[in-house]
């Protein structure tokens, strides 16, 4: 048996026994394939798929162990090459980071600017998608570490740890009547048009369901996933913006006396927590950690290391 034999099988499982999808995800043949699965499950005496003529049905009971096992292993040799490449150059590597826009626009530019400054030699490669996405991303190890609000602790196989809490805000033109409002109401969004997040990011959950809880419908004029092009439009007049704190808090605009005025909403929707998240059983680089630290600095590497279940340099007892 051999690691090809192993990744094949595991990108198999990956796109619904797709035997087509999974040689163009690995740039072979789906012949070649189908063999090195069939030769895996002679040498281990047992079906890891069930078939119906040359079509992959089902995973089998031990073909589901066996994927645990390659799990395992696999996630193991990409350890051993972090491990290799971290000793072989310490200071020196490309760091994948996953976000939503909010993250990468908002939270991340200040923390990975001080990185640099302290590991100049090191690139960052950040991959933006949806909550969904950059989860796969780490599941995938096309990323060591990724940051969003939703879907990330509910996946099997990250660790994932609090980031940073915020709150929605409300965003009027200066003139707009709600400009003049303190505290916000429910009915008086309800009957505004409103701009806001796609259902999928940035807390929008949670104002939908506020709604829904007090029997009111919202009128959505318009979605979208950037902070930047829902205060665009409500410069223009469209309607009533609702965008993270992060979005507004250095942003001229929203400054006493700016075109737009701000409101905070917590009391409305609640808070909300933005989450670290990393491959479970991964080995990180000193750098990751570093970049941990930047972004938040209860979360020294002792306390990350314990999340993961990694061995700890003795520098430290943090509890989480």
């Amino acid at each position: 048996m051999n690691l090809h034999q192993f990744r094949f099988v595991q990108e198999a499982a990956r796109r619904n026994l797709n035997l087509t999808e999974t040689a163009k995800a690995l740039h072979t043949s789906q012949p070649g394939i189908s063999k090195a699965i069939l030769e895996l499950e002679d040498e281990l005496g047992i079906d890891i798929f069930a078939r119906h003529g040359k079509r992959l049905k089902r995973i089998t009971e031990p073909g589901l162990q066996v994927l645990a096992a390659i799990e395992i292993i696999l996630r193991e040799v990409a350890n051993l090459k972090r491990i290799g490449d971290e000793f072989k150059a310490q200071e020196v590597g490309t760091l994948s980071i996953a976000a939503t826009h909010t993250q990468a626009r908002y939270v991340l530019p200040q923390a990975v600017s001080a990185l640099r400054l302290q590991f100049p030699k090191v690139n960052v490669s950040l991959h933006q998608g949806t909550p969904e996405q950059i989860a796969q991303m780490l599941l995938d190890d096309v990323a060591e570490i990724a940051l969003a609000t939703e879907h990330l602790a509910q996946v099997d196989g990250l660790v994932t740890l609090p980031c940073y809490e915020w709150q929605h805000v409300v965003v009027v033109p200066a003139h707009h009547v709600l400009a003049t409002v303190e505290r916000v109401s429910l009915d008086a969004l309800a009957g505004e048009p409103l701009i806001c997040y796609h259902p999928s990011f940035t807390g929008r959950n949670r104002i939908d369901a506020a709604f829904a809880q007090r029997g009111l419908k919202p009128h959505y004029v318009l979605e979208a996933i950037d902070s930047d092009v829902i205060k665009t439009y409500v410069k223009l007049g469209m309607g009533v913006g609702i965008v993270t704190e992060v979005a507004v808090r250095d942003d001229p605009l929203c400054a006493p006396g700016g075109e737009l005025v701000a409101r905070p909403v917590g009391h409305l929707f609640g808070r909300n927590m933005t989450r670290i998240a990393f491959k479970r059983g991964a080995y990180l680089r000193h750098f990751v950690y570093t970049l941990v630290e930047l972004l938040t600095p209860s979360l020294p590497r002792s306390m990350v290391e314990r999340a993961l279940g990694a061995p700890t340099d003795g520098g430290g007892s943090d509890g989480l």
